[in-house]
C-alpha cells in the first residue's frame, strides 16, 4: 500500500521493483465489468499509459449517482494520481484490461506487535 513517501533509498542495491530495498512496489488492478471500474488504492501512484483504461474522479456528493471526471484519459500520458481509496477509480472499456500502478514500496508487513 502506498500511504507515505517517505523512503530510505539504498544506493547501489540494484533492487528491483518489489524487492527489499526497492523504491517502487507495483499494484495491479484487474477489470471483471465495464461499468462500476475499479477503485484506486490510497496513496500516491504514478499510472503510465494504459490501453482502453481510464483514471477518473468521482465528483459527486450522492454514493448512489456516482458522476465522474477524467483526470488520464485512455492511451495518453502518464501521470500522478493521488486517490483516498474512495474516490478514484479506474474504468475501463474491456474486462480484459489491467492496470499496473508504481507507489513507493511499504516495506514487509509487520507479524504482530512485540513479538518474542
Amino acid at each position: 500500500m502506498s500511504l507515505a513517501v517517505n523512503k530510505i533509498v539504498l544506493a547501489g542495491s540494484g533492487a528491483v521493483t518489489n524487492t527489499a530495498g526497492a523504491y517502487y512496489q507495483l499494484t495491479t488492478l484487474t477489470f471483471t465489468s465495464t461499468s462500476v471500474g475499479v477503485v484506486v488504492p490510497a496513496g500516491v501512484w504514478q499510472v503510465v499509459p494504459t490501453a482502453n483504461v481510464a483514471i477518473n474522479f468521482n465528483t459527486s456528493n450522492n454514493s448512489s449517482a456516482l458522476a465522474f471526471s477524467t483526470i488520464i484519459a485512455a492511451n495518453t500520458g502518464a501521470g500522478l494520481v493521488i486517490s483516498d481509496g474512495v474516490n478514484v477509480y479506474a474504468n475501463a472499456s474491456n474486462t480484459s484490461a489491467t492496470i499496473t500502478l508504481y507507489g513507493p514500496n511499504g516495506g514487509n508487513a509487520v507479524s504482530g506487535t512485540f513479538n518474542s
